[in-house]
């Protein structure tokens, strides 16, 4: 077990995953100084849209551990960082802090490891490198992906496609990426 600050948004990020993040409300640019400081490691939780803010389920149980890997400010005054997904974790217990910062203790969940990608998922490949060749900021965070691996496809899928925030956490807590690679290669073929 372990205590790590959440920064809740309603994207989903997963190990490997990349992402770049506005930080403006005072909790987060004290949790972002930190983390930079190395005093404090944080979690990018999903929030249910569905619930009130005060509801005990707002913030979604599966979050992922990320690093931030860069800094820069922003042409509005802002800072922007971009982080990546380190592991996945399970909150056990959540509480604020004074200034209304999330915290959760947490237990970590096993990652996706390394898995050759079977050929018949190659049209989520595909559709994949098209999604990337079109939106090239999606291009500049991913600029060697791994899309052979079927747990990174799988993954970058899972934090790209507009779907019901339980379905995402279910998929990415099974224990191989292929129900995920599954379920997606059948809403593709439904898609064209």
């Amino acid at each position: 077990m372990k205590q790590l600050a959440l920064f809740p948004l309603n994207s989903f990020i997963l190990p490997e995953g990349r992402m770049r993040l506005r930080i403006f409300e005072p909790r987060y640019v004290r949790l972002i100084s930190e983390a930079s400081a190395g005093k404090r490691d944080f979690a990018l939780a999903q929030i249910n849209p569905y619930v009130s803010q005060q509801h005990p389920d707002r913030i979604l149980p599966l979050a992922t551990r990320v690093c931030i890997e860069d800094f820069e400010q922003l042409d509005d005054g802002l800072l922007g960082i971009t982080i990546a997904g380190v592991e996945k974790v399970q909150i056990t217990e959540r509480w604020q802090e004074a200034d209304q910062l999330h915290v959760a203790t947490v237990s970590c969940v096993e990652n996706w490891p390394a898995l050759a990608l079977d050929a018949g998922y190659r049209p989520l490949m595909q559709q994949l490198q098209k999604l990337l060749q079109q939106q090239p900021a999606l291009q500049q965070l991913y600029p060697s992906p791994k899309y052979s691996d079927a747990g990174w496809l799988a993954s970058r899928w899972l934090e790209l496609l507009p779907m019901q925030p339980a379905l995402k956490q279910r998929l990415a807590l099974e224990d191989s990426p292929a129900p995920c690679l599954d379920s997606l290669q059948a809403w593709l073929s439904h898609q064209t």
